[in-house]
């Protein structure tokens, strides 16, 4: 039986189902999740929800969100805990719980569909396949298969997702994306991918961006930066996205403090570098980080720096010493051949 077979089966005899986002979900976690409840619908599902933890931040986010009139509602611990018997909990683009999502460590999951690297998956029903580059392409295969309609914003979402995940078909993909890509274009609305594609950029973002341009610290080829406290989380994989494109550069990693954490989003095309295996040894003892060879990212709870100083200016300076540190020291770079660049000539 295939996977999608698998998977229709398991949800037949369910009353509803409840898809948890990761926290801050992306368009990959979005469409996918997006997918899964029309999955739930066709097998007769009708009650079925979609929630998920932290902000919709980024513009591009934002913008799925709204024009694709995507339903969702935030996470309540209750809708998890107290379900009745014969209700399916189901996890799209992550796969553990407590591990970065608000759902409780040990609780059971009954679908996990993801592609991020991880070894510590325990579901029912369980399509992880690390080798391809978006979660979106294993929902579309499911949408083929299952004969499940393929209206135009469940086609631009699945669509603008694999694009949007492999950095528009140049990270991390394989032919399952181009496949799936081919089966979605006639029925989705390429007006609407051209604006999901330039949305609006706060300057917000703008500033957290130019602060990580100033602090940058290059090492070769691995340039390693910060833009101090900020309330943008996705200004963070903005900038290393650009920063990943300057001459010389094969390794960009940023963080920054945001609320009571350390938030970090890394980019690598060096092929001697695992950046998710990077960022999971560094931080793993002292946060979550992890990824792909390419991308990857991590949360480190700012509790650990708590009693270094109540100044928060201070606070920005020790944390960027100390994280840069282990970063150069995780990458296997020697400090004392550390430069600063500054963009004066």
């Amino acid at each position: 039986m295939s996977n999608a077979a698998s998977l229709q089966e398991l949800l037949s005899g369910a009353s509803e189902l409840t898809i948890v986002c990761h926290n801050n979900p992306d368009p990959d976690c979005l469409a996918s999740a997006l997918a899964l409840g029309r999955i739930a619908a066709k097998v007769g599902i009708d009650e079925r929800r979609i929630v998920y933890s932290g902000r919709i931040s980024h513009q591009q986010n934002r913008a799925f969100v709204n024009l694709l009139e995507i339903d969702l509602k935030p996470f309540d611990a209750a809708a998890i805990t107290e379900r009745p018997e014969d209700s399916l909990l189901a996890f799209v683009d992550h796969a553990v719980p407590g591990a970065n999502n608000e759902v409780p460590e040990g609780t059971h999951v009954d679908i996990v569909i993801d592609h991020h690297p991880n070894d510590d998956i325990d579901a029912t029903f369980v399509d992880h396949r690390e080798e391809l580059g978006a979660t979106a392409t294993i929902l579309a295969e499911y949408v083929e298969e299952l004969d499940v309609e393929l209206d135009t914003p469940l086609a631009t979402a699945l669509l603008f997702a694999i694009r949007r995940e492999t950095l528009g078909f140049l990270r991390g993909t394989t032919p399952a994306e181009y496949e799936a890509a081919a089966r979605l274009h006639d029925h989705a609305d390429r007006g609407l991918l051209r604006e999901l594609s330039s949305p609006s950029v706060t300057g917000a973002t703008v500033d957290a961006i130019a602060d990580a341009i100033d602090n940058r610290t290059v090492r070769g080829a691995v340039l390693i930066t910060h833009v101090g406290r900020t309330t943008e989380r996705d200004a963070l994989p903005q900038a290393a996205d650009y920063l990943a494109t300057l001459e010389g550069v094969e390794t960009a990693i940023v963080f920054g403090i945001i609320d009571e954490s350390i938030h970090i989003s890394a980019r690598s095309t060096d092929a001697r570098v695992n950046i998710g295996d990077v960022l999971s040894t560094t931080f793993d003892e002292v946060g979550s980080a992890g990824g792909h060879r390419e991308m990857a990212g991590g949360e480190i709870p700012l509790g650990i720096f708590a009693g270094y100083t109540s100044d928060d200016t201070t606070l920005v300076d020790i944390v960027a010493a100390v994280v840069t540190d282990r970063l150069l020291d995780g990458l296997g770079l020697v400090e004392s051949e550390s430069r600063k660049e500054t963009t004066e000539e």
